[in-house]
């Protein structure tokens, strides 16, 4: 408080600064620094510019030196009477006593208002706690959520995985096999065409010599003895050396 830091301060409203050096002092007891008190106090009529009095008389403001010379000290109250010096100091105490009141006063209000601020601070950081409570149970259920749909994607993953390997197991499988029978195609396509040109011209698959079979005998116009196709005189033929059937000839037997 003031009066344990031994100074008073200035009671203009804005300014609350400690006073030093020169201050005015009103007749109802209030302090001024010297800028304010120079500033307030030179227009006509005075008002204090704490509570508003009206300062009219000679004395209601007095422009007084806080750390008075030794000199002055010892002139000020000399040849006064006793109680004289007593009343003055009795005054002089009551205006110190009265500031430090007003100091208290400031401080008890200015300690209200600042409950008053935390108080409201306090609500204000409940509710955004509540809200903030709320947003992450929110929060931590849309993660659990998250989290199932993950595990559901990492299960479907695992089994794809799976699949594509068997089938990459098979597709390897079946290559192996592909290569295997291309391999085999390509040496005895190699081994046809070393054996010679008759193997070139004969298309794949008719490579192999065909036994010769007897012609169904059918009741036609030679007798029974005719086949349908006729053979040379030199022995059987393969399927290319037929010859083409006579056109001359019916192939349905005649009843």
């Amino acid at each position: 408080m003031a009066l344990c830091e031994d100074t008073l301060f200035c009671n203009f409203p804005k300014c609350r600064a400690k006073l030093s050096g020169f201050a005015w002092v009103t007749a109802c007891s209030h302090a001024f620094c010297d800028q304010h008190g120079s500033g307030e106090f030179s227009r006509s009529p005075a008002i204090c510019p704490a509570c508003s009095s009206a300062l009219s008389g000679k004395l209601d403001i007095v422009r007084t030196e806080l750390s008075p010379s030794e000199e002055y000290k010892a002139m000020v109250l000399a040849g006064l009477r006793p109680e004289t010096v007593l009343d003055i100091c009795a005054r002089a105490l009551a205006f110190w006593t009265y500031q430090v009141h007003q100091e208290r006063l400031f401080q008890e209000y200015s300690l209200s208002r600042v409950e008053s601020q935390l108080k409201q601070m306090e609500k204000i950081l409940s509710q955004q706690t509540q809200s903030r409570e709320l947003e992450l149970n929110g929060m931590r259920g849309e993660i659990a959520s998250l989290k199932r749909v993950t595990d559901e994607y990492k299960r479907k993953y695992s089994e794809v995985s799976e699949r594509l390997m068997e089938r990459n197991r098979q597709y390897q499988k079946l290559q192996g096999l592909y290569d295997s029978l291309r391999l085999r195609n390509m040496v005895v396509g190699g081994e046809r065409e070393s054996g010679g040109g008759m193997m070139r011209d004969v298309p794949p698959g008719l490579d192999r010599p065909m036994n010769p079979r007897p012609s169904p005998q059918l009741y036609g116009t030679r007798g029974e003895g005719d086949r349908f196709f006729s053979l040379e005189p030199d022995g059987p033929k393969t399927f290319f050396q037929f010859s083409s059937p006579d056109r001359g000839h019916s192939l349905v037997p005649k009843k």
